[in-house]
């Protein structure tokens, strides 16, 4: 399961969610991606089965890059406990994910392989998403 070593601060406050995302929002290693639609808080254990999903898919044919990871720690009280007593222990660890954001790149194979394969990452995920692929023409001599 994905988690932080260590952190500053042991418990953090919610937040919010609003706007769009200002990073993470263009291909930077793969050819195809698959770019969230919706804010969500999406949990570790969430992003490791639509990676299983993936890998398992693609075998050894391409290569898998997982864009997110979960810095935010959620915490959670025990059931049937009365009010106060301070804040719950902490329970999980999630990514904010704001619209924008690219979750996922693929590479090394084709693109109907690829649609695939991120289709079946998306129908474990809690939000809408949107399969992605690199622009030719705008693409710069980065790689080659």
């Amino acid at each position: 399961m994905l988690m932080p070593r260590r952190v500053k601060f042991r418990k953090h406050h919610r937040g919010q969610m609003k706007g769009i995302s200002s990073g993470g929002c263009s291909l930077t290693f793969g050819e195809y991606g698959l770019k969230s639609l919706e804010p969500c808080w999406f949990k570790a254990k969430q992003i490791e089965a639509a990676r299983v999903a993936i890998s398992h898919g693609i075998k050894k044919g391409g290569k898998l890059w997982v864009k997110i990871f979960p810095d935010k720690c959620v915490t959670k009280k025990p059931a049937e406990t009365r009010m106060g007593k301070g804040k719950g222990a902490p329970d999980h660890w999630v990514a904010i994910v704001k619209p924008g954001r690219i979750l996922f790149e693929l590479e090394g194979m084709d693109e109907t392989f690829a649609r695939e394969l991120m289709g079946l990452a998306a129908s474990k995920l809690p939000f809408k998403t949107k399969f992605i692929k690199r622009d030719r023409s705008m693409s710069s001599g980065r790689r080659g």
